[in-house]
C-alpha cells in the first residue's frame, strides 16, 4: 500500500490539527506544494467535532443555517456542526430549531441536483454549504448555483481549508488557510513551476485522499 509521510501539527484547540506533507501534487486543474490530510476530520468524530465547533462560532450569532449541505463527504462535520448550531448556550439564530443534513447529487461530473424527497430541505430554506476545501471555488460555487435554483437561500460558505476570501459573492469562513502552512502556493495546471523545473509529481489528490505515482 503507497503511502505519503506527514507531518501533524497541534493547534490550541483540543482535537483540532493539521495533518500536511510537502512535495508536488496535482488535482483535476491545480498543482500545489503541500497535500492537506482531512481524512481523518471527515471521519473521526471527535475531529469532526473539533472542526464543526471552530467553524460553529463564525455563525452562533447572528446567521440562520435550516440546512447544512455536505460536499466532498463532510457528513460527519456538517451533523456535528448542525448539533453545534442548534444548542442553546450561546446567543443562537437556530437553537433548539431541527436542522437538516443533506448532500447533493452530481450529474455530469459537476452539475448538482436535489431528487424531489430533498427539494423541500432546500426550497425556502436557509443553507449552509460546508465543504473539504475551498481553492478554485468551482465546486462550491456549483452548490451556490443549485441552492439558488431549488429555491433556497444561502446562509453562508464554510470550508476546512481555504484559499479563497469569497465565493459567488458569500465570504468563505475556514478553520485553516494559506497563513498556517510555509509557502504554500497553488498553481493552475497549465503555468506550474514545479512542472517547468522538472519536479516529480508525487501524488494525485481529491477530497477522498490521494494516489501516489
Amino acid at each position: 500500500m503507497s503511502e505519503l509521510q506527514t507531518v501533524k501539527y497541534e493547534t490550541k484547540k483540543k482535537n483540532l490539527y493539521l495533518r500536511v506533507a510537502t512535495g508536488h501534487f496535482v488535482t483535476g486543474s491545480t498543482h500545489s506544494n503541500y497535500y492537506i490530510d482531512v481524512v481523518a476530520q471527515k471521519s473521526r468524530l471527535s475531529e469532526a467535532r473539533a472542526v464543526a465547533e471552530e467553524l460553529c462560532s463564525y455563525y452562533y450569532a447572528d446567521t440562520v443555517v435550516d440546512t447544512i449541505l455536505c460536499l466532498d463527504g463532510t457528513e460527519v462535520i456538517g451533523a456535528c456542526f448542525a448539533d453545534c448550531l442548534s444548542e442553546a448556550n450561546f446567543v443562537n439564530m437556530n437553537a433548539h430549531k431541527s436542522i437538516y443534513v443533506v448532500s447533493p447529487e452530481i450529474i455530469g461530473g459537476s452539475q448538482i441536483i436535489f431528487r424531489d424527497n430533498i427539494v423541500p430541505m432546500i426550497k425556502g430554506k436557509n443553507v449552509m454549504i460546508l465543504a473539504v476545501s475551498v481553492a478554485s471555488g468551482k465546486t462550491a460555487q456549483s452548490a451556490i448555483d443549485a441552492v439558488k435554483y431549488y429555491g433556497g437561500t444561502v446562509s453562508g460558505v464554510s470550508a476546512i481549508f481555504s484559499t479563497a476570501k469569497e465565493c459567488g459573492g458569500f465570504p468563505v469562513r475556514s478553520v485553516f488557510d494559506p497563513n498556517d502552512l510555509d509557502n504554500y502556493q497553488i498553481y493552475p495546471s497549465y503555468d506550474c513551476p514545479l512542472c517547468k523545473s522538472g519536479m516529480k509529481i508525487d501524488a494525485l489528490i481529491n477530497s477522498h485522499g490521494f494516489s501516489k505515482l
